[in-house]
């Protein structure tokens, strides 16, 4: 223990000598970067962007939906995060009726704000590390006994940080346990939808700009936070009240300066940068290429029944953004990787790490076989590996019958149960709300083809093995047609007949001979029973080894930059306002303007497809004020490193101001999950004056504008408005 906290300690120390961008950072050790982050042009303290002891940034930070970074912007609870994080609240509220994805949704007063059950978003209250205090009496344990020692460390902590409060709190490994943090929470449970831009322009671009630079998309939603009368969480209510939060960002209207200081505040989800050579070989050349394939199946079912009736388009909208984001994160993951050469770049690190251990006769017994028994593991395990990425988005992503029989399997296995404890209706009525809201956005048809295609896929690529064996007794035209003719499972009408009519033959009758759940039980049960443990095996591993491995950088190389990989906790990054130039003869500017939107547009391409309002609004070139030297920015770029869960996250100034929403990476920079590159990496972020401007002058939703604190510009905008507003009164 002692040796790593050193070997951390020098770690902090030599970072200052270092490129500033790369790294996620944990915020209650963000002061020991104060001086450098201060020398890059920050006017803020340590204590302005983390601290316990008064509010600071982090409060104004929310874990939106456990799965995206939301901000909060104003002392009403109001909430910014991204569009495409909003999406699947924005397409539940929408119908033929009121297609808010297509035309959007504004809610000029509170009262016309909608609930979303089951969205929360929560506020870091506290980061401790818990390293020692984990660590406690497993001295001379191993084995199964060192592991439940520390399990047991964990509740307690838990348990003592909760006790007689309203938090949440978790403990999580860090460095694959070589150190431990608590996390402290609240969790906000009453989130409101407040407003959302027409997908033509929160999704511009739509597949074909995803993750490409030069980029025009406005991708922002808005929420609002509502809390109890003691301004604590509190379930949906229509009594409760705006919360009012501890901290909030004022949003910046002030020109931009390429070149000067950003920092990113969120929860980035998962990175891997210290696999060794032959699993990131494997992933770049097996696993990554088999999933893309798998999605580009369903991907091209879901586009064409899309666009072939608007009804279609709305019920498959947000499952079309879910899976063509892997999907085009993928390919340019794989292609970023293979450009920097990515394979090798890992076999010199790993021999310098081998060299390095060769110097002493302690870190030679422990490290020097690390990096080989890593290596070794993957050819050992890859097989039931890829067998677990192709079940995943065979039976989890592609065909939705699955989704049907993993909703009802728990109870066809505890129907006796449930009729013994009189249990039975109110159980019917929970299976029928459910169907009710899957149906909604289900097209047999569309299923079907889904089904086809990635069955196809997955037989092809599992090459006959595995759970594809459990396929092979007829084509699967003819599975297909049995499953869509006369399951349960695949059509609403006999899907209710079948609850009518429950009893026990017709559950017997169900288990037995229903195709689509027959499927399902038999892949699942070899899923379970075959290759999760397999999986589970080489990832406790795998895990163990790369705990050494790391161990091992932590102490052989205490002057280089060592950082703890994204794990959904909350993480600071923070770099520049600039450009790239990614390939020889291409270089890439850091902002795009409105102008460019419109020359998409001008292509005629669906993906770049405008609404004649806001086309109109466009070529008016009425900015409100919002242009910097004549031009709207609609984007622009950062080198500061971030990864999915950063989506939503503030781009902050140097002041602490609001200068944008992050929302995506270049593709070039998709590779910065496994390895990054200061040169080629850049972050995407709507530029907040664009989002101010879609509010105030497209939608007329001047409500939440004025709601907001707008930093002052040179120009003296803000005083022009508030004396327009003045003389309205």
């Amino acid at each position: 223990m002692k040796r790593i906290s050193l070997a951390l300690a020098f770690m902090i120390f030599s970072f200052f000598h270092v490129s500033a961008e790369e790294g996620m950072l944990i915020p209650s050790l963000i002061k020991a970067f104060e001086d450098d982050m201060q020398a890059m042009g920050m006017k803020l303290s340590a204590e302005d962007i983390y601290s316990v002891n008064q509010s600071s940034m982090k409060d104004a930070i929310m874990h939106f939906g456990g799965g995206c970074t939301a901000e909060l912007v104003s002392g009403q609870g109001l909430l910014l995060t991204n569009h495409h994080c909003g999406y699947s609240q924005v397409q539940s509220h929408s119908s033929l009726e009121n297609d808010y994805i297509k035309y959007g949704f504004w809610a000029k007063t509170r009262g016309e704000e909608l609930s979303n059950p089951g969205l929360t978003a929560s506020r870091i209250v506290r980061i401790e590390d818990m390293t020692a205090a984990v660590f406690a009496g497993t001295e001379g344990l191993s084995g199964e006994a060192y592991g439940e020692r520390i399990e047991a460390n964990i509740a307690e902590l838990i348990a003592a940080a909760t006790d007689g409060n309203h938090y949440e709190a978790n403990i999580k490994a860090f460095n694959y346990g070589n150190e431990y943090y608590m996390i402290v929470q609240e969790v906000f449970k009453d989130v409101r939808l407040v407003g959302a831009p027409p997908s033509s322009i929160g999704k511009f671009g739509g597949d074909t700009d995803n993750w490409v630079w030069p980029r025009h998309t406005g991708d922002f939603s808005v929420f609002r936070i509502y809390a109890g009368a003691d301004n604590k969480p509190a379930e949906y209510s229509t009594s409760n009240k705006p919360y009012q939060p501890l901290h909030y960002f004022p949003v910046s209207v002030k020109d931009r300066v390429p070149g000067e200081f950003t920092m990113i505040y969120g929860f980035p989800g998962t990175t891997e940068q210290h696999l060794s050579s032959e699993h990131l070989r494997y992933i770049m050349d097996m696993e990554r290429p088999a999933r893309i394939a798998m999605r580009e199946q369903s991907l091209g079912v879901i586009d064409a029944s899309m666009r072939s009736s608007d009804l279609l388009r709305i019920k498959y909208a947000s499952k079309q953004a879910r899976i063509a984001n892997g999907w085009k994160k993928w390919i340019g993951q794989i292609g970023g990787l293979q450009t920097v050469d990515a394979i090798q770049i890992k076999l010199d690190r790993e021999k310098a790490y081998n060299d390095r251990a060769a110097e002493k006769t302690s870190w030679q017994m422990k490290y020097s076989n690390v990096i080989a028994e890593m290596n070794q593991l993957v050819a050992d395990y890859k097989g039931s590996d890829f067998a677990y990425s192709m079940a995943i988005e065979y039976m989890y992503v592609g065909a939705e019958s699955f989704k049907r029989a993993r909703e009802i399997e728990k109870f066809i296995v505890e129907y006796g149960d449930i009729v013994k404890l009189g249990e039975i209706d109110a159980e019917i009525e929970k299976l029928r709300n459910k169907a009710k809201g899957f149906f909604k956005d289900y097209d047999e048809e569309t299923d079907r083809k889904i089904f086809i295609k990635t069955t196809e896929e997955y037989m092809s690529r599992m090459e006959g093995n595995g759970l594809s064996n459990l396929l092979k007794a007829q084509s699967v035209e003819s599975l297909a047609n049995m499953i869509f003719s006369n399951s349960v499972l695949t059509n609403e009408a006999r899907f209710e007949a079948f609850l009518n009519s429950l009893s026990d033959s017709t559950v017997a009758d169900f288990s037995e001979n229903d195709p689509a759940f027959n499927l399902w039980t038999g892949l699942s049960a070899e899923f379970y029973q075959s290759v999760i443990p397999q999986v589970r095996e080489f990832k406790g591993k795998m895990n163990q080894l790369l705990k050494v491995y790391v161990e091992g950088k932590l102490e052989m190389f205490p002057d280089q930059k060592h950082w703890a990989d994204a794990n959904s906790t909350l993480r600071i990054t923070y770099g520049k306002l600039e450009g790239s130039a990614p390939h020889d003869g291409m270089a890439y500017t850091e902002h795009t303007t409105l102008d460019g939107i419109i020359a998409k547009n001008n292509t005629g391409e669906a993906d770049f497809e405008l609404l004649p309002e806001f086309r109109a609004l466009a070529e008016s070139k009425d900015y409100g004020g919002y242009d910097q030297d004549g031009e709207l920015w609609v984007c622009f770029t950062g080198s500061n490193h971030t990864t999915g869960g950063n989506s939503g996250s503030p781009v902050i100034d140097a002041e602490g101001n609001l200068m944008g929403l992050n929302f995506d990476r270049s593709w070039e920079s998709t590779m910065s999950d496994f390895m990054f590159d200061s040169d080629r990496c850049r972050n995407i972020t709507v530029d907040v004056r664009y989002v101010l401007w879609i509010m105030d002058k497209y939608a007329g939703a001047t409500n939440l504008v004025e709601e907001m604190t707008l930093v002052e510009d040179k120009k003296g905008w803000c005083k022009r408005r508030k004396e327009k507003k003045a003389k309205k009164k």
